[in-house]
């Protein structure tokens, strides 16, 4: 299991309190892989660039995926742009892989394609690791937990001390993007509403 499969695998075991929206959890997942391929090699993370590594693509084909995608000339990809562009339908792809994997079944009578209370996880050896590595305070899957909110209250809890200074980046470009794009749904609900009124009349 990957850090990104790992915390897909939390974000749905148990089903949070709090619903965790796609595209928060699709930006998390982005970084989570970014540290898999940080771990791996694959990539370096120069300031706030990531830079090609020299190993071989991963065996998980997700991580594969990603490592496919890396900007390999200069000028390289920066962290935040990473995110916002592998990050795009990313909670679904996950869905996806762990549904054909065995580990995800859909249950009967959901409605959407996504989310806690239309998919359920199978108990399997991969799920119960990632539940230990969460119940063991793992430091860097606890700061992407708490950038979708699933610990702390939401994005501005930074979770315990990661120590690492390049992993310190990726997981705060994480958090500064879950909060970016929450503030881009707020601004779109008032505007909604502002033009609802509108309508209305007084």
């Amino acid at each position: 299991m990957t850090t990104a499969k790992d915390l897909f695998v939390i974000a749905l075991d148990p089903a949070p309190e709090r619903a965790v929206g796609q595209g928060d959890l699709s930006l998390a997942l982005a970084g989570a892989e970014l540290l898999d391929l940080l771990e791996a090699g694959t990539v370096t993370v120069d300031g706030d660039l990531v830079v090609p590594g020299g190993s071989s693509a991963p065996e998980d084909r997700l991580l594969a995926a990603a490592a496919a995608g890396i900007v390999r000339q200069p000028p390289y990809e920066r962290v935040e742009d990473w995110l916002w562009r592998r990050g795009r339908d990313l909670a679904a792809a996950y869905q996806d892989a762990l549904e054909e994997d065995g580990e995800l079944t859909r249950k009967r009578g959901g409605l959407l394609p996504f989310g806690p209370k239309e998919v359920e996880l199978v108990d399997t050896p991969a799920r119960r690791r990632a539940v230990a590595r969460r119940e063991e305070g793992d430091p860097v899957l606890a700061s992407l937990a708490a950038a979708v909110g699933l610990d702390g209250e939401g994005p501005e809890d930074a979770g315990p001390g990661i120590g690492d200074e390049t992993v310190t980046t990726v997981v705060a470009a994480v958090h500064e993007a879950v909060m970016e794009l929450e503030a881009v749904r707020q601004r779109r609900t008032i505007e909604n509403t502002a033009f609802a009124n509108v309508w209305r009349g007084p």
